[in-house]
């Protein structure tokens, strides 16, 4: 997006929020209550609550706080807020009609608002809003996602017919980089753009495959817990897991990215070949210096598309198929320093703590991202194969808890000198 005029910013926008809004809805076509308001897993709320947090965020920047327009709907105001009821209080929710009627009426009043709204001011607030839709969207998608896969028992298949991919490392020089991004899409937690040196390193060209994964599995991985952390085999010995969460059990996945893994299983498997998870910084600058200068996608500046990478797939879960793509089946979706596949398909664990930048200053709540700096916090890069375009860029930094596996993340390795 781009602001050289305010009539065309307008439009942009509109255009934006018209299409990430097709999205959101098309996911909960034909969902029934149950799925509306269960709660599959303790880390998420249900689908209804997300929803219903869209449009009460949405109300309240644009609305109130820009607008003056007095609250929506004010008895919702505890229930949708993110620091109102805890996730296993969201259950109780209006149905969905209300909560579409809700989104409806809110996006309504929000379009006649940005008719004459104050962009020059208020830019960045609007894009802030977008992508908040984008990651609740995918949430949902995720909450979907688990109320639909079925885990199954895990039967290696003897022979694959799908020729793996031959292992393939990048090394990246040493030298100075500009990492974060200072744009107007940019989230408080990019923020600022700073240097850094990075001492040489090398970094997997794909991430780590299912076929790669397996032979982890195969080696008693699960089992053996010299290959786990402490604190990861303790883990391990209270959640007995001897997969990942999405694993399907089909020669023609080997070439996709494993997902649905835990940081301790990322970690575990690094150390079963004897290498390491990247920092973030390592992850940004493979998939973003060029030469000097720093690109917002790996391939350049065109948003992400379908063509381009695995992303975008909202509508497009089906029960026990994860929809990962080969880790090569993208050809520009390549870094200018030889980096494959890493924007989308899956979230890639960096070893790294989720942590503010020199200089960090939140926006537009603490709550975004300033709560979450307490050191239990992995970062993930790069965006999965439902991240909407408008959240997926080199800089951008996803968070969860290390234990948690329902996400669709996967890995790749890294390794010094």
């Amino acid at each position: 997006m781009t602001s050289t005029s305010t009539p065309s910013l307008r439009q942009t926008i509109c255009h934006a929020l018209h299409e990430c809004r097709l999205g959101t809805l098309k996911l909960v076509e034909g969902i029934d209550r149950d799925t509306l308001c269960a709660q599959p897993h303790p880390d998420f709320s249900p689908v209804g609550w997300h929803l219903g947090h869209i449009a009460f965020t949405e109300a309240y920047w644009l609305l109130e706080e820009c607008g003056g327009q007095e609250p929506l709907f004010p008895e919702y105001r505890l229930f949708f807020t993110a620091d109102g009821l805890p996730k296993a209080k969201r259950v109780e929710l209006p149905s969905l009609e209300f909560i579409l009627d809700y989104l409806a009426i809110v996006r309504s009043q929000v379009f006649q608002y940005l008719e004459t709204a104050p962009l020059e001011q208020q830019e960045r607030l609007w894009r802030f809003i977008l992508q908040h839709e984008c990651q609740h969207g995918e949430t949902i998608a995720l909450v979907l996602q688990l109320h639909r896969f079925e885990d199954v028992t895990t039967h290696l298949p003897i022979f694959s017919t799908t020729p793996p991919l031959p292992l393939s490392e990048i090394e990246i020089p040493a030298g100075e980089f500009s990492i974060g991004n200072d744009s107007l899409d940019a989230m408080d937690n990019e923020r600022k753009i700073h240097r850094q040196f990075l001492d040489r390193y090398w970094i997997d060209r794909h991430p780590v495959t299912c076929a790669q994964y397996r032979q982890f599995m195969e080696a008693g991985g699960y089992h053996k817990a010299k290959w786990w952390s402490p604190k990861g085999w303790d883990w391990l010995q209270h959640n007995w897991v001897t997969q990942p969460l999405y694993w399907i059990d089909d020669p023609s996945f080997d070439n996709h990215p494993v997902c649905g893994v835990s940081w301790y299983e990322a970690e575990a498997y690094c150390n079963f070949v004897g290498k390491r998870l990247p920092t973030e910084a390592e992850w940004e600058k493979a998939a973003s210096f060029d030469n000097g200068k720093t690109r917002t996608y790996p391939w350049g500046e065109d948003l992400p598309t379908e063509e381009k990478c695995n992303c975008n797939h909202l509508g497009k879960i089906i029960k026990n198929k994860p929809q990962t793509t080969p880790v090569d089946a993208h050809p520009e979706n390549v870094s200018a320093s030889g980096v494959c596949d890493l924007i989308g398909n899956v979230w890639e664990w960096t070893s790294s703590d989720f942590a503010g930048y020199d200089g960090f200053e939140f926006y537009p709540y603490s709550g975004y991202s300033q709560t979450y700096f307490d050191g239990e916090h992995k970062v993930l890069r790069g965006g999965s194969w439902i991240t909407r375009p408008w959240a997926m860029r080199c800089s951008f930094r996803n968070w969860y808890h290390p234990h948690v596996r329902a996400i669709l993340a996967g890995f790749r390795c890294a390794r010094s000198e």
